[in-house]
């Protein structure tokens, strides 16, 4: 590999460096701003700038590959054209970087924050999720939330313990995305440390009612996105497994944001762009909040509650809670035949092992599971059978 000067290097940095300084917003996100936990002297050797090496190493990440196989809504469904959490973070993405090309705002965050924002999601969806953390909770070591989660596991969990030493920027934009919420208006909390985002997830995981905000734009503009992107998408898989049908949706939201995803995604990113332009905030128009609202009321009443999609959930938390119990016995034994030890332990860094109780480290690892993953360490006899939707 031919090597190149430092003084070629740094001049390729100063092109985008100056790139970003006659083309963002004032009030987006410079890339030399970027804040890491930890020093690194690769300026030198490294013309790519701070939130594009967080995308680079996010991509590259062991929990990136596994989304392939982990649930957004529906699972134990055999049918390839239902949405994986794969196909969601490239959607908020998109929808993400369109909004942040209007608005001025730097797309290599944005891009950094989406598909980060679900790595953190165990298995078996917002489902899995609850279980999980019911779990966590009387076990004591904090309420499980896939947020929260995501940031561990890119901070603490990758590259066996030893973390991606990502920017602060894009740990608090993945940290505050709450696509869940819904917001009018969001403007950013600007200003805040590692410190602030430390507190931030104790707050959020001592199970008290904690209400995030972004420090930057870009992360307001990803929260958004993440309900552009689910909203009409679970609609149109929901139509394709015979659980609703398109004449059903509400007719307050339908005339104003219209009645298939892709109307719908174009819709809402019209309006934010329109109601976000040249402000210091994000936000709907109060019609457009009030159509999403009610669609997603009738999506969680029509779809994520659907006794149809849980028929086998009391299954899949017996599970949960047999391999928790199973995996801390093991550990407990020092068992190294088992999963936990040979997938999970073995090579991990001993600042993961010494700062994290066995309690902990099973949670990480099942957390970490895909679906099918976490079949194979089931019981077969226990295993969920497929839905027949």
């Amino acid at each position: 590999m031919e090597n190149y000067s430092s003084d070629s290097i740094e001049k390729l940095s100063g092109i985008l460096d100056q790139r970003e300084s006659d083309l963002l917003a004032a009030a987006a996100t410079r890339s030399i701003d970027g804040i890491r936990r930890l020093p690194e002297d690769g300026r030198a050797s490294d013309y790519r700038q701070s939130f594009a090496v967080d995308v680079d190493r996010i991509l590259h990440s062991m929990a990136y590959t596994r989304y392939i196989d982990k649930t957004q809504v529906f699972y134990l469904i055999k049918n390839d054209h239902i949405t994986h959490r794969m196909l969601h973070v490239q959607l908020v993405s998109r929808a993400a970087r369109t909004i942040g090309r209007f608005l001025g705002l730097n797309e290599d965050l944005i891009e950094a924050i989406a598909i980060g924002h679900d790595i953190g999601h165990p298995p078996f969806g917002h489902d899995g999720e609850r279980i999980l953390s019911a779990i966590c909770t009387s076990l004591k070591i904090g309420e499980f939330h896939h947020n929260v989660q995501s940031v561990h596991f890119l901070e603490k969990v990758e590259r066996k313990g030893r973390g991606w030493n990502l920017c602060l920027q894009t740990l608090d934009g993945i940290l505050c995305h709450d696509g869940e919420i819904h917001d009018l208006r969001v403007e950013p909390d600007r200003g805040k440390q590692f410190s602030d985002h430390e507190s931030e997830i104790s707050r959020k995981k001592s199970g008290n009612r904690v209400g995030l905000i972004p420090m930057s734009l870009e992360g307001c503009v990803v929260r958004f996105s993440d309900t552009v992107s689910y909203i009409g998408r679970d609609i149109e898989d929901a139509i394709r497994l015979g659980l609703v049908k398109r004449s059903e949706m509400p007719r307050e939201s339908v005339s104003c944001l219209g009645d298939t995803n892709g109307k719908i995604v174009y819709s809402l990113v019209t309006d934010i762009i329109i109601n976000s332009y040249g402000k210091p905030y994000v936000s709907f128009s109060p019609e457009v909040s009030g159509a999403l609202k009610r669609l997603k009321k009738f999506n969680y009443e029509r779809i994520y509650m659907n006794p149809e999609i849980k028929k086998e959930l009391n299954r899949i938390e017996r599970l949960y809670k047999e391999m928790f119990s199973r995996f801390l016995d093991d550990i407990s034994k020092k068992k190294d035949s088992s999963p936990v030890f040979k997938n999970f332990i073995d090579g991990m860094s001993e600042d993961y092992v010494a700062a994290h109780c066995p309690e902990e480290i099973v949670r990480d690892f099942i957390a970490g599971m895909t679906d099918q993953y976490f079949l194979r360490q089931s019981p077969e006899e226990l295993r969920p059978v497929l839905l027949s939707i």
